[in-house]
Parts: structure tokens; sequence; C-alpha cells
């Protein structure tokens, strides 16, 4: 049984092996929100996520049951394959994990960091389950599910017990969701010690499975994820987690891949914090207005993990820069001469207009003869600046388009 009784025995015997990770008010995000908002970093956590918490009370829950255990089985596209490597190698047993073929290298290494093996299958989370599982089967090996257990929902829900430690009267505590496990963890917890505050998950929109069955109260899989928040990309709903979030949450809501994104750009600079997709969700959705929540509430945002892919990180770099106009990109066409080239950097210094990148390309076919397309992306200081570099090349005769 997933109850509060449970997830305190989880709670002690994590206190051995998992940080007590910081809670902490962001004055900055608060005054943009219209709330008094508290951010619990799971992000600084061992391994990086939330996850090694449910993955190490299930294996030493394994390990008092049959202490000769030689191995676990987990399938994951990276966070809780690393709670389970870590859990394994404490324990020191062995850990075969499952991944997506297209899992980020980053996080590839950070499970082989703790002595697991890694095998990769399969094109998406769910055909590396299907793998791993066959392969407990096949094995006789204990597999340890991501969401879908008692044993790691109550791991999952200690976070909960830390936060109501330091702050009693919440109004609210925003969790993201994927299959379940994290928000119905928290959720017992919470309801039982303190059911006045709102639980309120959220959901990303290229994920929407878990979203759409609260909604309906019944179990609506999607056919296809797509997300930038990998950590909460789960296809298919878990009847066992639905069953605890109809219960026990008491709201849900979507934010895109754009607003996480802004999210993951406004943690990294505002709050100094690197935060994964699936960890921004609950962010995403106070700054994109998405809580029905009374003014001056106090709430509690959990961000659930850190662990992003340097690739995706830098291309939400660039997005961002280019969304609050502080990047500019475009494509001019200049007239293909001696000095032409040097003319149009003279402008841009006018215009106060850094070049960071430049591209000089004659030889397309759009081109008319005698032409060429100039590609430049520009450091440039907000909407209004950019204003003035479009009217300056207006003013001298250029044709240019702007790439976004």
């Amino acid at each position: 049984m997933l109850n509060l009784e449970n997830i305190q025995k989880a709670y002690q015997k994590l206190s051995k092996v998992a940080h007590k990770t910081p809670l902490a008010y962001a004055p900055i995000l608060s005054n943009q929100v219209g709330y008094s908002v508290y951010l619990k970093k799971e992000n600084l956590q061992v391994t990086g996520s939330f996850k090694l918490r449910g993955a190490f009370n299930k294996i030493s829950n394994l390990i008092e049951v049959d202490s000769s255990l030689k191995g676990v089985v987990a399938a994951s596209a990276g966070n809780h394959a690393q709670g389970v490597a870590f859990s394994a190698k404490h324990f020191g047993i062995e850990a075969t994990i499952f991944m997506p073929e297209s899992t980020p290298l980053n996080k590839i290494q950070g499970v082989e960091s703790y002595g697991a093996k890694v095998v990769l299958k399969g094109s998406s989370y769910d055909e590396a389950y299907e793998s791993a599982l066959n392969y407990a089967k096949e094995n006789k090996i204990e597999f340890v599910h991501p969401f879908e257990n008692d044993f790691v929902m109550a791991g999952q829900g200690s976070i909960a017990l830390e936060i109501l430690e330091e702050i009693d009267d919440l109004d609210a505590i925003v969790v993201p969701v994927g299959g379940g496990g994290l928000i119905s963890g928290m959720a017992v917890a919470v309801k039982e010690l303190n059911p006045n505050i709102k639980i309120i998950g959220v959901a990303s929109e290229g994920a929407p499975a878990m979203y759409n069955s609260f909604k309906s109260s019944k179990i609506v899989n999607s056919k296809r994820v797509k997300t930038i928040a990998d950590g909460i990309a789960v296809k298919n709903t878990s009847k066992i987690t639905l069953d605890y979030i109809k219960e026990y949450v008491d709201d849900m809501v979507l934010v895109c891949d754009d607003e996480i994104a802004t999210a993951i750009l406004f943690l990294l600079e505002k709050q100094k914090l690197l935060v994964e997709g699936a960890g921004a969700v609950g962010v995403a959705a106070l700054l994109h207005n998405k809580l029905d929540l009374k003014s001056n509430s106090k709430v509690c945002v959990v961000l659930s993990g850190g662990n992003i892919d340097v690739t995706m990180l830098n291309l939400i770099i660039e997005k961002g820069l280019v969304k609050s106009y502080r990047k500019m990109k475009l494509v001019v066409t200049l007239i293909d001469k001696p000095g032409a080239l040097e003319e149009f950097s003279h402008i841009m210094r006018e215009a106060q207009a850094n070049i960071v990148q430049i591209g000089y390309d004659r030889t397309s076919t759009d081109l008319e003869f005698g032409d060429a397309h100039v590609s430049v992306s520009l450091e440039t200081k907000g909407k209004d600046h950019q204003e003035s570099i479009r009217a300056i090349l207006n003013e001298h005769g250029y044709s240019f388009k702007e790439e976004h």
C-alpha cells in the first residue's frame, strides 16, 4: 500500500544516501508571477534527479525480502536508469539498464559511471521497456519499474515530507507528471498531513496521456509522444498511478515545448539553476499563467531533475535569445563586388549591432547573377533595437529576410 507510514519509512531509508535538497524562496520568479514561489531543487539530488529516491527504496525492499539478490533490470530514458544504477552499486548487486537507441550520450555515460550495463534497444522508451521485461523474465531477474510500484512511489513521496518540514502553510505544490509516480507519492503524503494544500500536476502537451486520463477519469493513451521534456515523455497511462491521482490530485495542466524552453532559460539566467525539460514544467506553468490560484498564494514547485543534454540546452538558449530579441538572424542580399561586405559591416557597426556569425553565398539558385547572400547572426539589445536595424537596412536599400 502507498500510505503515509510507508512514505515515512522510505524517508528514513533515504536519509542515509539521498540529499535533503534545498528548498528556497525565488524572489524574481515570485515578483513576475504574483505568487510567493519556493523551489524544491531535486535537480541538485544525487544522480541529478528525484528518481534516485524511488529506485533506492524499491531495491532496498528487494534486498530485505531476498538477501541473495544478485541483480536488477530497468528501462529508462535516463534518470530512473541512473537511480537504479546508483542503488545497485550501493547494495553491491548488478544492474542491467535498457535505454532507447536515441538516448543522449551524457545519460548513457551517467548510468555506466555507476557500474551498470547499458543495453540500447528500440527507437522509443516503450520498445526499450518491452525488451527489458523480456530480458528480466528470461533471466529471472527482478524488474524495477520507474513509477508503477508502491515502493517506488513511496520513495518519491519523501520529497513531500521534506517540503512540509520546512513550510507547512503552503497553498499549492506543483509537480511534473509523466507516468505519475512522483505526483502519486507526493499527493498521498501531502493530503494525509495537510489536505488543504492543493496538488497540481503539470504535463507536456507532447505527452498528454496522464492529463487526458485525469480529465476523462479513465485511461486515455497517446498514439505518440514528442516533447523536449523527455523525462515525462510517457505514452501509456498506468492504471495504478491514475487511481491515486484521481483520488489525491486537485488539478492538472499542460504546457507546450516553447513554454518549457522559456522556463529552462529563465531558471538558468535568473535563478542560476540548470534544469531539464521535465523539471522545468512547473515553472513553465507559472510563467504562462496556467494555474488557477489566488494572488499571493504560497506555492512550491518541484524542479524534478537537471540532467539536460548539452546539445538541447544549446538549442534552447539560441531559440530563447532570438525570442527575447537579443539575437537576430538575417539573410541579406548584396551586390557581389569588392567592398560590398565591408560596406554592410560598416552599416551594422553604425546600427550598434555586433556580428557574431557570418556566411557568404554567391552560388544559391535563387540568386540573380551578380548578387550574393550574406547570412548573419547579430547580438541585439531588444525589440526597439531590432526595429532600428530593419529601418537602417531598408534606408540603404538592402533586400533581406529574417530567420527564426
